[in-house]
């Protein structure tokens, strides 16, 4: 999925999404609470979403230290992208802190906003899309493949947004807060040139099955469909990520965020800091430092040290 842990810029222990595993179809998955889920809604009923409220809204703005765009465009999606970006990291410490990960747009919202923590790629898109709606923005979810050595993973291995401005004119715009080695700002999605950008340079390129791949400095990282997905499409990935002892996220413990000057990752007891010219300080901490780095360089508070599971 996701979403995998920011590679060039942090510590080299990526691992790409698992070669397609036998893996339940969305229906008869369990949800994130281990519950089978309910029958479906129709495709209408599944992909209405009601907006946040306003007071919602502004407390996620905050959150990013950005203030209510005056119209929902291509420039005030690019400022939000990015702050989003460096405000809340990407991190599974759910997964090893035994946390429920529901897949409601509420409970996404409330974990950035409430509880002042980031998520993997269903839980940040997931979040961002419910914001991106609530300001104006008609924004659609997309099922994404992760490339690993095989080749693409799972179904429903990576979320990712597709974003037209308001007006349904602007646009579309590829929006991903929740993938590593992905762009600083969205992409143009219905572009075919390469598309610069400081965490490299980005194309898209249709697939014979209709598909998009994404690359990233000449090599894919994502096979996206085109076809708009609900949140619920999403549980047996993520349910899939969360619980099998193949899934990158159940073998490895990563928090990391985008800085104005690179970035910081904390990779299990590993502190990466890079500098924007590549330049990088490493070190190992000791059990009394690993709350303090959470704290300090990605605002989380945690009761207890993760560890992880298995």
């Amino acid at each position: 999925m996701d979403d995998r842990q920011p590679s060039s810029e942090s510590v080299s222990t990526e691992t790409h999404a698992p070669q397609e595993p036998e893996t339940p179809q969305a229906s008869p998955a369990p949800q994130s609470g281990g519950e089978a889920l309910s029958a479906r809604p129709s495709d209408a009923e599944r992909m209405r979403t009601e907006p946040l409220d306003p007071a919602r809204t502004d407390a996620y703005l905050r959150r990013l230290g950005a203030t209510r765009p005056a119209a929902p465009d291509a420039e005030a999606l690019r400022d939000l992208h990015l702050r989003h970006l460096r405000a809340v990291p990407f991190e599974n410490l759910s997964v090893h802190l035994d946390e429920d990960i529901a897949l409601d747009p509420e409970a996404l919202v409330d974990k950035i906003v409430r509880d002042a923590r980031g998520g993997f790629c269903y839980e940040l898109n997931g979040a961002f899309a419910a914001l991106l709606r609530a300001l104006g923005y008609r924004v659609e979810l997309l099922a994404a493949r992760v490339f690993g050595p095989d080749g693409p993973g799972i179904p429903y291995d990576h979320l990712a947004l597709r974003v037209h401005g308001g007006d349904g004119h602007d646009g579309p715009w590829l929006a991903d807060i929740g993938f590593g080695r992905n762009s600083h700002h969205p992409l143009r999605l219905d572009s075919r040139e390469e598309q610069p950008d400081p965490a490299g340079v980005f194309r898209i390129e249709e697939t014979a099955d209709g598909d998009l791949d994404v690359l990233r400095d000449g090599r894919p990282q994502y096979r996206l469909e085109q076809r708009p997905r609900a949140l619920a499409d999403f549980a047996a990935g993520c349910w899939y990520h969360r619980t099998s002892p193949e899934s990158h996220f159940t073998r490895s413990l990563v928090c990391s965020r985008l800085t104005e000057s690179g970035r910081v990752t904390l990779s299990g007891r590993t502190l990466v800091i890079t500098a924007a010219d590549g330049s990088r300080e490493e070190r190992e901490l000791t059990d009394a430092e690993v709350l303090p780095v959470y704290r300090t360089h990605f605002a989380i508070t945690l009761d207890r040290i993760p560890a992880l599971r298995g």
